[in-house]
């Protein structure tokens, strides 16, 4: 048993004195509290008269100055829930030794609505903050670009990522509800978002670390205009045309001047087929004065254009690009897990989660994409070829420069269905 506190027995007018002068300021932070006065015997210590309330002189965002005491949030909840009419209050496993207390408040205070408290396990993730005194944290210091941030798991900041609300409802109806404790794998998250948009983006190229080829056989001021499927797993998204012509620009990582076996990518004397369109050969590596590739010279066979019918020789890489002229400039942000470790970060205690904020978790690349984006509408999705599902950021894009936030990649080794 508890040891009474030496005024429990003050009678009531002397407890309604003292808590008006409490109330009119009389009395400094922590000088005196308010108690429910209850069973200082019981093996709950929730009901050990806890504080109802206490003194806090602050400034308060709709009260200004003119109020000093609050209440404690175990005493105000059930009371907020009866007045408002709430019929069951949901909550995470930490507040079950709490629901005894709950009851008796409702009880004692005699509400004509009885709420019931149902505990459930909060969602734990890994590799991701949870805890609100910590996202709180990581927006003070200027972790994070705000609650909005494409790496917070705040409403705000998925849809700024680009997440649907089908996808996360899909999501929480897999996962459930538990009463016991657990951690789900953020992979799964990402599973359903792919699912979800595989048959809705529109498919389409971008080129993130850009580098020009030029196409020494190509006409010059020619350009021509080729389709390409929307989506190929969605006939009735149909299909768009693209420019084509000398100049384009494709992806660094797709070119190697001395590459591995196995490569099948572009490298001096290999032939590729560039998606939707030819087969081109580099012929040719151009060089800065610090030795750094910045161009390659390359022919291509007109033979070989994409959707003509073209049976002859086989390539074993295809690589996509954007057209040089009428690319559109845009911005990616590329995102990894906030947190390096898969443990639970959200122990209340944990002092030192900062030190575990992985500092590579967004990375901005400047590029470009397809003529078509040029206007892309804010949270439109896009795949791009071989990158992922991207979103329109709905802040920092502008008119003719797109900002792209990527959702997720094309391939995880989640499996949900073993999940």
């Amino acid at each position: 048993p508890g040891k009474p506190s030496p005024y429990r027995d003050r009678s009531p007018e002397d407890n309604l004195a003292l808590f008006a002068r409490m109330k009119n300021g009389e009395f400094a932070n922590g000088e005196k509290v308010l108690r429910a006065k209850i069973d200082m015997a019981s093996p709950n210590v929730n009901m050990r008269d806890p504080v109802i309330y206490r003194i806090v002189h602050a400034h308060h965002h709709n009260t200004g100055d003119a109020w000093c005491i609050y209440p404690m949030y175990a005493f105000a909840h059930p009371l907020e829930d009866a007045i408002e009419g709430v019929t069951h209050s949901i909550c995470t496993l930490e507040f079950e030794d709490q629901r005894p207390f709950y009851d008796w408040v409702v009880a004692e205070c005699e509400m004509p609505s009885v709420p019931r408290q149902y505990e459930f396990n909060r969602l734990n993730l890994t590799n991701t903050v949870m805890s609100k005194r910590k996202l709180k944290q990581l927006v003070d210091e200027k972790v994070v670009d705000g609650w909005d941030d494409p790496r917070m798991p705040t409403i705000s900041g998925l849809r700024r990522k680009g997440y649907t609300p089908e996808a996360i409802r899909a999501f929480c109806r897999e996962i459930g509800v538990a009463k016991s404790y657990g951690v789900v794998d953020e992979r799964m998250l990402e599973h359903f978002i792919r699912e979800d948009l595989k048959l809705k983006a529109l498919r389409t190229m971008a080129v993130l670390r850009p580098l020009k080829v030029v196409i020494t056989n190509y006409p010059e001021g020619q350009t021509e205009w080729l389709d390409a499927e929307n989506n190929s797993e969605n006939e009735e998204m149909g299909s768009r045309s693209i420019p084509f012509s000398r100049e384009i620009y494709i992806e660094q990582d797709d070119f190697m001047e001395v590459p591995p076996a196995k490569y099948f990518r572009l490298f001096p004397g290999n032939e590729v087929r560039l998606k939707h369109a030819y087969f081109i050969k580099c012929e040719k590596v151009v060089k800065n004065e610090a030795g750094e590739v910045v161009e390659l010279r390359c022919t291509y066979d007109p033979e070989t254009k994409s959707g003509s019918g073209f049976t002859g020789r086989k390539v074993k890489g295809t690589i996509h690009w954007i057209e040089a002229a009428h690319a559109v400039p845009a911005d990616f942000r590329l995102y990894e897990p906030l947190i390096m470790d898969e443990s639970d970060e959200d122990d209340a205690e944990d002092k030192t989660f900062l030190e575990r904020i992985n500092p590579h978790s967004l990375e901005t690349l400047s590029g470009f994409v397809e003529p078509g984006m040029k206007d892309a509408a804010t949270q439109e999705k896009f795949q791009f070829f071989r990158h992922g599902y991207f979103n329109v950021d709905p802040k920092d894009s502008v008119p003719g420069r797109p900002a792209f936030n990527r959702i997720v990649s094309l391939k995880s080794s989640f499996d949900a269905a073993k999940a």
